[in-house]
């Protein structure tokens, strides 16, 4: 066996991740436990990380079966990770699938299944978590969260549209989560939004066949894994970077294309608003000083 000795145990974090079978979240498990921390890996089926069980000790690495959609065993995986190693510092929501389907072709069920995994799976998560690190770790040891979206949790794109939903609401949930917890808690969750990256991913359903539909040129530009630049090792190792940040942004960009993205999208979204400012102040009531308004809310005028 390899990994820590249970002397380097009481020094290190533990990890709690979601979606360690395959792709970025095995990617970070390794990355974790060959940094010698410890780590409460969970998979649906936890029988894909045998090997690592078989490599690491018991003191280093718990494995436990867990499906996020299932409120119960999340609530049994916490309640073994606190038996097993008494704390819980990092929580990584990363379990999740993706399909690749026109709205109109997808199934309401479908649909509905996605948004259980992708958003409802993390918020249960994170409200577990939340418990410990506030009343079971050390006074004002806190914790960190890294809710795992994607560059469509920020850019809308044809065919995604519930993958796309889903990420949005995990998203808006990131950033109301940090403004509610209280600064002596020290608990505090970061967006990341990975661009392309050579990992798994679900199935697909088509209804539009036509060569001019958004869909359908997205579909083809994206049906080969060459157009995807990212490495899942090293952003296992990025995300580690972020977990050791004293004051970590909101969101963290991994790949050069979800970078560029963002970018583009958040500068086009600042144009908007002074294009169309005259519009937006038109609808204020009579006697409101938009300009004391804007100052009060900290606007930045070009």
């Amino acid at each position: 066996m390899s990994g820590a000795t249970s002397d380097d145990m009481g020094c290190c974090r533990v990890w709690f991740i979601t979606g360690c079978s395959q792709g970025l979240g095995r990617a970070l498990l390794e990355e974790v436990l060959a940094s010698g921390e410890r780590v409460v890996a969970t998979a649906r089926n936890p029988q894909s990380l045998h090997s690592l069980a078989m490599r690491y000790p018991k003191l280093q690495l718990l494995v436990l079966a867990l499906d996020v959609t299932d409120r119960t065993q999340i609530s049994d995986a916490f309640r073994s990770a606190k038996a097993h190693f008494g704390q819980v510092d990092v929580v990584v929501n990363n379990a999740g699938y993706g399909i690749q389907s026109e709205i109109e072709a997808t199934p309401e069920s479908e649909a509905r299944r996605m948004m259980e995994t992708l958003y409802w799976g993390a918020v249960h998560v994170t409200q577990e978590a939340v418990s410990i690190m506030r009343d079971v770790n050390h006074p004002h040891q806190g914790g960190l969260i890294l809710n795992i979206s994607s560059i469509g949790g920020y850019i809308g794109n044809a065919t995604r549209g519930f993958y796309n939903s889903a990420k949005f609401a995990l998203e808006g949930f990131t950033e109301a989560f940090n403004k509610e917890m209280l600064p002596e808690w020290n608990i505090r969750a970061v967006i990341i939004q990975p661009g392309g990256f050579n990992t798994e991913w679900g199935g697909s359903s088509m209804a539009y066949n036509k060569p001019h539909a958004l869909s359908v040129q997205f579909r083809q530009m994206t049906k080969g894994k060459s157009v995807f630049n990212g490495d899942p090792c090293k952003a296992a190792q990025a995300i580690m970077q972020v977990a050791d940040m004293r004051e970590a942004p909101l969101r963290v960009q991994l790949g050069t294309d979800a970078l560029m993205l963002v970018r583009s999208k958040a500068l086009q979204t600042l144009e908007d608003t002074y294009r169309h400012e005259a519009l937006a102040h038109s609808t204020n009531a009579d006697g409101v000083d938009r300009e004391a308004v804007m100052a009060k809310l900290g606007a930045v005028r070009a």
